[in-house]
C-alpha cells in the first residue's frame, strides 16, 4: 500500500544510506577546521566606513575564541537549544561570530537583510519570537538602533537587543566578550544523529504570495548543500571566498560563508558593494571564488574595463535570474572566467548548476543540472514528466531541502514521494541542464532579490489616490528587472513617482521594493471573471525598457 502523505524519516534513511547527510553539526566542522589551521585567516573584513586601513582579520583559533564567549554570554542571557536569535547585521565579522554562536547552542539563527525596515521587522521578530535581536548602530545612514527601540514593544518576546558598534551596556563586544565565560564545541561523539536533524538556520522568503514564510533548514541539507558545490566548483581549503552578496540571504550566507569556514577557506567580507572597490579587494586577498546575482558581475567587469585590477578569480557562481547571455561572453573575454550559472531558492538551497569546464557553453541557455543529492523533473499539471524541451512545472527534492514552514504545519509542502513544487516553469535540455521559463507564482525579482509583489500591491491600493493597482517586472539589464506599477486612480486624484515612492517610505517599505516606475491608466486588463491579465502588462513594460 501506497502512502499519500510525505515521510520525513524514510527521506532521512534515503539521504543517510546515500552518504548525503553525514551528521555534522557547523560547530563541529569549524572546529575541525581550527584544528586543522589554527594560525590561517579565517576571515577579513572590509568595512566602507572604516578606510582601507581598518581592515579587521581573524585566524581560525581567533574566530573559535570569539563564538566560544560568545556563546556563553548568549548562554547567560536565557538562550538555549530552540531559541530564535535574530541578526540583521551587514558584512560585517560580527555576523559571523554570532550565527556561530547561536549555532554552538544548539539555537537556532535568523538571519535577516539589512534593507528591510519597520514592516518586514516587526512581523518577522513577532512571528519567530526571536529571544534576541543583533542589529548595527548606524548602517548607510540608517539608524537600527532606534528602529530596534521602537520594535521593543511590539514583540513581547524580544529580550535583548545588541547593537554592533554601540557604546552602551548593550554595545556588541561588551555584551558578548567582557567576561570570562567560554564554551567549547562538543566532541565530535558528542554530536548525535538527531542534532544535525534540527532545525539550525530559519530564513524568511520574500512574501511573494502572502506574508513571508519561514524557511528551516538544518546542518544536514546545509551541508549537503555546501559539498554539492564544492564538489562542482573542485573547491578546497586553498580557496579564497568573497562574500559581497549580503549574509542575510542564502547567497552570501550558505554559498559563501558557510561553505568557507566549513572548508577551512578565508572569507572575505566586504559589507557595502561597489564594484571599483570590489575588484581592488579580490585583487588584494587573492580572491578565487565568490558568488552573487548578475548585477554583481555586471559591476566587475565595467570596473575593469574602467582600468581596474583583473580579478584572478577561478570559478564565479551566478545565480537569482537567468544571467543574459551578453553578460555570459563579456565575463568570459574581459576576465577570462567561464561563469557558472545556478538555479536554485531559499527552500531547496542550490539546486542546479553548470559545472565550470561547460560554463561557457552551458550557462548562456541554461541553470544548470542538478547537484549531487539533488533531483530536478519537469512535470505537467497531472504530475506526468515531460519530454526534453516541453515547458512545465520544475519541481525538485533531495538532500539539501528545507525542512519545512516554521509554524506553518497546515502547509504540506512535499508529495509523498518528496517532491517539491518550486512555482517555477522550466524545461529541460537532452542532457538534463534545465531552464528557467517562467513562474507559475507571481514574483518579481530584482537584482537577485525577489519583491513582495502582493504586499507592494496592497500598500498601492491603499494610497488614497489609487482604485486599482498591478506591480510587474521590467526588463533591466543590470537587475534583471525593476519594478514597474501600473495604477488606475480615483475621479479627481493625481500621483507621480515621486509622490509614489514617498508614500512607500512613509509606510516603512525596504527601498529596493519601491516600483520603479509609475504608469497612469484608465483601466487594467482583466479578465472576464476580474483578474488581472498581468502578461499584458508585462509586454508594456517590456517596451518601456527598450525605449529607455
Amino acid at each position: 500500500m501506497t502512502s499519500n502523505s510525505y515521510d520525513p524519516a524514510g527521506h532521512a534513511a534515503k539521504m543517510r544510506g546515500n552518504n548525503w547527510w553525514p551528521d555534522v553539526t557547523t560547530d563541529e566542522l569549524i572546529a575541525q577546521a581550527t584544528r586543522r589551521f589554527p594560525d590561517k585567516e579565517a576571515l577579513v573584513a572590509y568595512r566602507a566606513d572604516a578606510g582601507e586601513t581598518a581592515v579587521k582579520r581573524l585566524s581560525f583559533s581567533q574566530l573559535e575564541d570569539l563564538v566560544s564567549r560568545g556563546a556563553a554570554a548568549l548562554h547567560a542571557m536565557g538562550v538555549g537549544p530552540g531559541d530564535v536569535v535574530s541578526v540583521q547585521v551587514p558584512n560585517h565579522w560580527e555576523f559571523v561570530v554570532a550565527s556561530l554562536a547561536v549555532g554552538r547552542l544548539g539555537a537556532v539563527v535568523n538571519p535577516l537583510m539589512p534593507i528591510f525596515r519597520e514592516r518586514e521587522m516587526s512581523y518577522m521578530l513577532g512571528f519567530c519570537e526571536a529571544k534576541v535581536l543583533i542589529v548595527p548602530k548606524s548602517f548607510r545612514g540608517f539608524d537600527y538602533e532606534e528602529m530596534a527601540k521602537a520594535l521593543r514593544p511590539q514583540c513581547p518576546g524580544l529580550q535583548h537587543v545588541l547593537v554592533v558598534g554601540g557604546d552602551g551596556e548593550n554595545g556588541f563586544e561588551r555584551a558578548l566578550f567582557s567576561g570570562s565565560g567560554r564554551i567549547a564545541p562538543a566532541p565530535d561523539a558528542a554530536s548525535a544523529p538527531s542534532r544535525a536533524d534540527e532545525m539550525a538556520v530559519m530564513m524568511f522568503t520574500s512574501g511573494t504570495t502572502g506574508e513571508p514564510k519561514g524557511v528551516m533548514h538544518s546542518c544536514n541539507s546545509l551541508v549537503a548543500c555546501v559539498r554539492g558545490l564544492a564538489k562542482r566548483f573542485g573547491l578546497s581549503e586553498n580557496d579564497v571566498l568573497l562574500a559581497c552578496s549580503p549574509l542575510g540571504h542564502m547567497t552570501g550566507y550558505a554559498a559563501v560563508m558557510f561553505q568557507g569556514l566549513c572548508l577551512g577557506c578565508t572569507v572575505v567580507l566586504q559589507d557595502v558593494w561597489d564594484g571599483k572597490r570590489g575588484v581592488a579587494i579580490m585583487a588584494a586577498e587573492g580572491v578565487t571564488h565568490t558568488a552573487t546575482s548578475t548585477p554583481f558581475l555586471v559591476d566587475i567587469c565595467e570596473a575593469v574595463a574602467a582600468g581596474g585590477p583583473r580579478p584572478e578569480l577561478r570559478t564565479y557562481l551566478c545565480g537569482g535570474a537567468p544571467i543574459p547571455p551578453v553578460v555570459v561572453e563579456r565575463a568570459a573575454r574581459e576576465l577570462n572566467l567561464n561563469v557558472s550559472s545556478l538555479w536554485g531558492m531559499t527552500e531547496s538551497l542550490g539546486g542546479t548548476l553548470t559545472e565550470p569546464g561547460r560554463a561557457h557553453e552551458k550557462s548562456a541557455s541554461t541553470d544548470g543540472r542538478p547537484l549531487e543529492g539533488t533531483e530536478v523533473k519537469v512535470t505537467d499539471l497531472d504530475g506526468e514528466p515531460l519530454p526534453p524541451g516541453e515547458t512545465g512545472r520544475l519541481m525538485v527534492r533531495g538532500a539539501q531541502m528545507f525542512m519545512g514552514y516554521y509554524k506553518r504545519e497546515d502547509l504540506e509542502p512535499f508529495d509523498a514521494e518528496g517532491w517539491f513544487d518550486t512555482g517555477d516553469l522550466a524545461y529541460m535540455d537532452a542532457e538534463g541542464y534545465i531552464r528557467i521559463n517562467g513562474r507559475t507564482k507571481d514574483v518579481l525579482i530584482r537584482g537577485g532579490e525577489n519583491v513582495p509583489v502582493m504586499e507592494v500591491e496592497n500598500l498601492l491600493l491603499k494610497h488614497p489616490a489609487v482604485s486599482g493597482a498591478a506591480l510587474v517586472g521590467m526588463p533591466d539589464l543590470r537587475l534583471g528587472e525593476r519594478g514597474c506599477a501600473f495604477v488606475t486612480l480615483r475621479p479627481g486624484q493625481c500621483l507621480d513617482l515621486a509622490g509614489l515612492q514617498a508614500y512607500m517610505n512613509e509606510c516603512k517599505v525596504a527601498k529596493q521594493y519601491w516600483p520603479e516606475r509609475l504608469e497612469v491608466v484608465a483601466e487594467l486588463p482583466k479578465t472576464p471573471s476580474g483578474k488581472i491579465q498581468k502578461f499584458v502588462l508585462r509586454e508594456k513594460a517590456k517596451a518601456f525598457s527598450q525605449a529607455a
